[in-house]
């Protein structure tokens, strides 16, 4: 779960991490009066939305006057801003961050990830800041700077001091910069982040360390017992689909394709989209149903993978373990019947009471498509798809 930039900067400045001070707006007078509790003449107007590179999509804006914030926040609030984590579908801000303008002397790169390679959170940081951290590993390796920290020992004070000599700053800033980076670590530990980022930790004239922007992500299965981070959600932010299948308790994520997938089993989901690629198609989704998929369970994730328009076909594959192949094969026949699907539906059965399975399908009567094993089935889809299309474009 991502949160924004001013709930990222809350949350750490609970911890000791200075901030410049800032104000949410919802509305170009908001922004204009936050500018005035501010202070000033100098402010950062910056849209609230789940993804970096903001201020190459317009997202950032450096005022320095009330009529200019007040065309700044008309500007974006409202709008769809597109960058290269948001995909082509982009992002609509509803709010914006109003900020004290910084003198910066330096702009540097710091944060903590989960480095699941070497079971280690992993301190990375640069003396190279306010760019994005993936151009710089690309184009100058050697100025990023890794530090693992053990979870059984946590971070060392030799640790954050290595850091803090290692961005370049001068032998009076580094009691602070240990304090700014142990902050940052007992946030990410307390609160069960998997990612925080700083970019840019500027340095500021008078020689402070402030956090100029902020990200943190948390892990989705923690959240139940972090209750006020689970409260920072926003749901507009995320994509609708993969929220309604968590609110139902299923595993969904969506993809740019036409063929809608209902497995179970993770592991089983990603060799069926690899399959379908494999025969020429395109996943829609990556939908792991679970174990126990009732017939209820099973509607409600046909319902969600029709949800998307975009779907031309439709396939289930199921492997029967812990489940049984005839459980599955009446909620499929229940869902089709209930929900008058206008789309080809290809079923591979498998595994317990297999042949039940099988049974109940072929009695049905419904033009459904099987298969017995994993390559014929995604062959099928991606046959049946390419009919869907053909025929809808003759229509």
């Amino acid at each position: 779960m991502d949160i924004h930039e001013y709930q990222a900067k809350e949350i750490l400045a609970g911890y000791g991490v200075k901030i410049a001070e800032g104000g949410l707006a919802y509305s170009p007078e908001d922004a204009v009066q936050r500018t005035r509790e501010i202070g000033g003449n100098v402010w950062a107007v910056k849209a609230q939305i789940h993804s970096g590179a903001r201020g190459k999509a317009g997202g950032v804006k450096i005022c320095f006057s009330h009529e200019e914030v007040e065309a700044a926040a008309d500007g974006m609030l409202g709008k769809r801003m597109v960058t290269h984590q948001t995909g082509p579908a982009g992002k609509v801000c509803s709010r914006l961050y109003i900020e004290a303008g910084t003198d910066i002397a330096k702009e540097l790169y710091f944060s903590f990830l989960v480095d699941r390679a070497h079971e280690r959170i992993v301190m990375v940081g640069s003396a190279e800041g306010g760019m994005e951290i993936e151009d710089l590993a690309e184009n100058n390796p050697d100025a990023i700077n890794k530090i693992h920290i053990d979870p059984a020992v946590g971070l060392l004070d030799f640790q954050a001091r290595k850091m803090a000599f290692a961005l370049g700053l001068e032998a009076s800033q580094i009691s602070h910069a240990v304090k700014f980076i142990r902050g940052c670590y007992c946030a990410m530990r307390e609160l069960d982040a998997n990612m925080l980022e700083i970019n840019p930790l500027v340095v500021t004239k008078s020689g402070e360390l402030i956090a100029l922007d902020a990200k943190m992500g948390f892990d989705d299965n923690a959240l139940f017992r972090r209750q006020k981070v689970a409260e920072l959600r926003d749901k507009t932010q995320e994509d609708s689909r993969e929220m309604a299948a968590a609110d139902r308790g299923l595993s969904y994520v969506g993809l740019d394709g036409d063929i809608g997938c209902m497995i179970n089993g993770a592991g089983l989901a990603m060799a069926t989209m690899d399959m379908i690629k494999l025969a020429g198609g395109e996943p829609a989704n990556f939908l792991d149903v679970g174990g126990g998929a009732s017939p209820e369970r099973t509607e409600k994730a046909f319902r969600l993978v029709l949800a998307d328009e975009g779907v031309k076909a439709m396939l289930v594959n199921i492997f029967a373990g812990i489940n049984r192949c005839d459980w599955i094969a009446e909620g499929v026949v229940h869902a089709v019947k209930k929900i008058d699907m206008q789309i080809p539906l290809i079923v591979r059965l498998s595994g317990t009471n297999v042949e039940e399975g099988r049974k109940i399908i072929a009695e049905s009567g419904l033009p459904i498509i099987t298969a017995t094993t994993l390559a014929e089935a995604a062959e099928k889809a991606v046959q049946a798809r390419n009919e869907q299309v053909a025929k809808e474009g003759a229509a």
